[in-house]
């Protein structure tokens, strides 16, 4: 039987389109295939984002690994006989609660025994839940409630039933909302004093007004049921913590114990801390932050001889050293630069020597008058013809209650005072001199106008103070920049720091070029998000035996013995380890963004206090425009005079160098410690000296004459030498046309100016001039012994916030 052959189609069979008959070939197109010609096929490239669903699931996998890992890590620094405990921060709210009660009840729940430490730290062994729980039990203070929250893992919030929280608690809450929380809890108290069918709208009126700050908590705890309780505890000691991420990338630590040794001088000393490391392990070669206080470098690392909060048996019976620093690489206590004045070639006038010349060049007609009470008195003398005012005012008054005279004691000139000493009358002993007398009016040197005016007057002149404040931000609003050509003194001479720019964006501007003697004092990065990055990188890796999670001691050295003597067991004191290069000073750029409650104006330069990550500093910011300068920009950035509601802005200031995206806020200062006035928020955003910060100014004129493209204007300069000098630059109007100076007519000012369409008569003619502006150089730490633990609901003992005057190896930098 013969084999079958395969089926297959005839080449014959097979349809073969017609290539003139294209649905959507068009008259040219067949044209062009007629010519021969042919179209380019365009060359398929591979995408260079593209990734293949392999490298996705593999990605996929990679983050799900990191993601178990940070649980495993998180749940490892709790777990254990010698875990670490975890940290709440028992935030009164209300100014009928307390922290003890709230803590009181939770112990009670679990049939533990009630703590007898009723403020400071206070543990809990929760053996039902095989957790350690460390209460840091809080007054109504701002400074300790801020401090306690930045090393917290939970944050316990205390509300009343009864009464409503007051401003401090909603203080409180903003700063926590702004400098970043961890896992929040609520608990009410005083809920038995509610009615039985009201206690659900209670709880939801709570509930909403912790909502407000924290839209992501579901619901408040009741303090006088055990059950509630008991789910607080629950939550605590099963919930992982939330972390925050500013602190995560660099050591601290909340102390339990502190030991002063002095040295032997007695005024400084060693500061043993002991306490659990959390974020990153420490490392005896990078400084330490105390809060408050400043920073200070470590002598070593030890184990810590505190007993278990367990069972109460040692810990460690022998102290090992953990690490030593490294003396070529432990950083320095130096923070800036010395200058060498020698080397500097800049020969423009410096800002001290150009401090009064604005006030002199301003016209008479803008010089207000004093207030009165605000100048001493003036009284008539009669003095021999031909003295001066300041000669008069050193001759004695024989009527004074005091007097002085001259005694000679071996060549030098000295005043001694006596009370009850002779002195004769100038006027007597010359009238048989024929000599001529005049009188003349002096100032009363012993006036107290200047110190002692009534309160209505204070008043009066505070509200006048303020009116001007907002009068100046409206006008800068509505006339934002505009200034008036002085009439006494040239403008060439009156704006001769200012130049002029064809494009504000692209316009060349070198950052090196008339800079202040403080830039010769500050360090810079020659590319700061590599260093970032390779800072943060080395500092997670570790390689030391400190342990995170372990109890250690920090030997601090050249410890102040009144900073030992301010130690309070009562409040919290924690300790922050820097990175590299965080201690030198350098400028510092924060986006903030206002309080939309608060109206007042802030104007540049004020002085504010700044919270920013672990430091508190008291500081005068420089606001200007947050725009973003990208490649073919150059870096030249607005001056903001005020820090207007609503608009996102870039606060620069001196300061020591911060790695990471830390959040920042800024408080105006009061008479009470315990009430500042939130201000603004925002986060640190980088470390730049070359960015320029331009002000500008604008000098308008108004159109005389029109005659199409060009027109003669008038008031913007009064000589014909000031219109040649400022005609390179550019001219503007408020509808939109550009033009420039042609030519000066006359002597009073007036010029021809050629513009690019034709203009009106309404219209205003615009030069935009700009000058480079620096910070102040008055960073200033805030001192710890000045913020006394005052309770907010109590008047009595209020401290104010004092300066820390320390030694050149800190951080001081005051001028």
């Amino acid at each position: 039987m013969p084999s079958e052959k395969p089926f297959h189609h005839r080449t014959t069979l097979k349809q073969i389109n017609k290539p003139f008959k294209s649905k959507h070939a068009t008259k040219g197109a067949l044209k062009d295939q007629a010519k021969g010609k042919t179209n380019r096929k365009p060359i398929k490239q591979v995408r260079s984002n593209f990734i293949s669903k392999a490298d996705r699931r593999n990605a996929a996998k990679l983050e799900q690994q990191k993601k178990r890992a940070e649980i495993v890590k998180t749940n490892r620094l709790f777990e254990g006989r010698h875990g670490a405990p975890r940290i709440v921060a028992v935030v009164p709210l209300c100014s009928d609660v307390n922290s003890y009660d709230v803590v009181k009840s939770i112990c009670s729940s679990i049939d533990q025994p009630i703590p007898s430490v009723t403020k400071g730290i206070s543990f809990l062994n929760a053996e039902r839940f095989k957790q350690k729980i460390q209460f840091v039990l809080l007054d109504r203070n701002f400074i300790d409630i801020i401090d306690a929250c930045k090393v917290a893992d939970f944050i316990l919030f205390v509300i009343s039933a009864d009464v409503e929280a007051d401003q401090f608690g909603e203080l409180c809450l903003q700063a926590i909302q702004s400098q970043g929380f961890p896992t929040l809890i609520t608990i009410a108290m005083h809920m038995e004093k509610v009615p039985q069918k009201k206690r659900n709208d209670v709880k939801k009126s709570l509930l909403s007004f912790i909502n407000y700050f924290f839209p992501d908590e579901e619901k408040v705890h009741v303090s006088d049921q055990s059950q509630d309780v008991l789910n607080v505890l629950r939550i605590i000691c099963t919930q992982r913590p939330k972390q925050i991420l500013w602190r995560e990338t660099r050591p601290y630590m909340l102390a339990e114990e502190l030991i002063f040794d002095a040295d032997s001088s007695d005024n400084f000393g060693t500061l043993r801390v002991s306490g659990y490391v959390r974020g990153l392990a420490f490392s005896a070669n990078r400084l330490v932050h105390l809060q408050n206080f400043g920073d200070f470098q470590l002598n070593k690392i030890t184990t810590s001889n505190l007993k278990n909060h367990e069972d109460g048996r040692d810990m460690a019976k022998d102290i090992q050293i953990l690490e030593v620093p490294n003396p070529g690489e432990q950083d320095s206590l130096i923070a800036e630069n010395e200058p060498n004045l020698m080397e500097s070639d800049q020969t423009w006038p410096t800002e001290e020597e150009m401090s009064g010349y604005e006030h002199r060049a301003k016209p008479t007609g803008d010089i207000p008058d004093a207030l009165p009470g605000t100048t001493p008195s003036r009284i008539i003398k009669r003095v021999p013809k031909g003295t001066s005012a300041y000669q008069a005012a050193w001759i004695v008054d024989s009527e004074s209650d005091s007097e002085y005279i001259y005694s000679d004691e071996e060549g030098d000139i000295s005043m001694a005072y006596e009370e009850e000493s002779k002195v004769v009358d100038v006027k007597d002993t010359r009238e048989d001199d024929d000599v001529e007398y005049e009188e003349i009016e002096v100032e009363d040197k012993n006036s107290k106008s200047m110190i002692h005016m009534d309160h209505e007057e204070e008043e009066r002149q505070l509200k006048e103070y303020l009116a001007k404040r907002e009068k100046e931000r409206r006008d800068d609003l509505e006339f934002p920049d505009e200034v008036d050509t002085p009439l006494e003194i040239a403008a060439r001479t009156r704006f001769q720091k200012y130049r002029g720019l064809e494009s504000f964006r692209t316009s060349p501007w070198d950052p090196y070029e008339n800079l202040p003697i403080d830039y010769a004092r500050i360090y810079q990065f020659e590319n700061y998000k590599r260093t970032k990055k390779r800072v943060v990188s080395l500092a997670s890796v570790g390689g030391s035996k400190v342990k995170v999670g372990a109890l250690i001691t920090l030997h601090i050295a050249n410890i102040p013995r009144e900073l030992a003597e301010t130690y309070d067991p009562s409040r919290p004191f924690v300790v922050f380890g820097l990175l590299e290069y965080e201690h030198k000073i350098s400028v510092l750029n924060f986006v903030i963004t206002p309080n939309s409650e608060y109206h007042d104006p802030v104007k540049s330069k004020d002085p504010l206090i700044m919270h920013y990550g672990f430091r508190r500093y008291k500081v005068s910011p420089l606001y200007s425009q947050n725009t973003l300068g990208g490649k073919g920009t150059n870096n030249v950035h607005k001056y903001e005079r005020f820090l207007n509601p609503g608009r996102t802005c870039v606060a620069t200031i001196y300061g020591p160098i911060q790695i990471g995206k830390v959040p920042v806020t800024l408080y105006k200062e009061t008479d009470d410690v315990n009430s500042p006035i939130f201000v603004s928020n925002g986060f640190f955003s980088n470390s730049d000296p070359q960015r320029i910060i331009a002000k500008r100014i604008i000098l308008t004129g108004h159109p005389f004459k029109i005659n199409k493209k060009s027109a003669v204007v008038r008031y913007m300069f009064f000589n014909s030498d000031d219109v040649l000098w400022f005609k390179p630059i550019q001219l503007v109007t408020k509808y939109g046309r550009i033009g420039h100076i042609r030519e000066s007519l006359g002597t009073h000012g007036y010029m021809k100016c050629i513009f690019d369409s034709p203009i009106t008569q309404q219209d205003t003619v615009m030069m935009n001039l700009y000058k480079r502006v620096f910070p102040k150089w008055n960073t200033t730490l805030l001192w710890r012994g000045g913020l006394k633990a005052t309770n907010a609901t109590s008047s009595e003992d209020q401290g104010k916030m004092k300066d820390l005057k320390i030694n050149e190896q800190d951080v001081e930098m005051t001028v």
